[in-house]
């Protein structure tokens, strides 16, 4: 008899509000403040808004001139790209240390193909745990993992999983789980 086949696992696995969070490593005086990171210009747009910004309805994609009317108090950065990047890169090391098939999206997120690394690693809610563990302790920053069946499903499920959480959906929960989705 054939073995069962296995479910395929993705993580999608996001670092929440990154550019605003290494800025606070930088800046603690940054923390628990209204923070967004952008084009300052006339014509600008926001890169990263803090959750404490997102407050007052600033998000990423955004108009910067939107921006400053919806959070007129808010700290307002141009960031440091070079330091993201290198940042970046040991977030993606810190993810290769667990799957051989990371696919970064940009400096912040990445899909991991998990398909088959229970035996080695154990529950995936327990390895996106150790993930975060490990981000947080070796990089400081907050992280945000979905998990499910294809890149699509563990892109939404993070969505659910933020701020700095775990969330999965079983290939059985799919249907009901995008069903009230808007």
């Amino acid at each position: 008899m054939a073995p069962e086949p296995q479910e395929r696992l993705v993580f999608h696995v996001d670092l929440d509000a990154f550019f605003v969070e290494v800025e606070r490593q930088e800046n603690p005086g940054l923390i628990g403040k209204p923070v967004i990171i952008g084009g300052l210009g006339p014509r600008g747009v926001v890169s990263t808004a803090s959750y404490e910004a997102r407050r007052f309805g600033v998000h990423s994609a955004q108009a910067m001139s939107v921006a400053r009317r919806l959070a007129p108090n808010a700290i307002y950065l141009r960031g440091n790209h070079k330091l993201y990047r290198d940042v970046s890169k040991k977030f993606m090391a810190i993810l290769d240390e667990y799957s051989p098939l990371v696919v970064p999206m940009s400096v912040d997120e990445a899909y991991m193909d998990m398909t088959g690394t229970e035996r080695s690693l154990g529950d995936p809610l327990d390895t996106a745990n150790k993930i975060r563990a490990n981000v947080k302790d070796s990089l400081r920053l907050p992280v945000s993992i979905g998990i499910g069946p294809s890149k699509l499903v563990a892109k939404v499920a993070t969505e659910h999983a933020k701020p700095n959480g775990v969330f999965r959906v079983r290939q059985e929960d799919a249907r009901a789980f995008f069903a009230p989705q808007p």
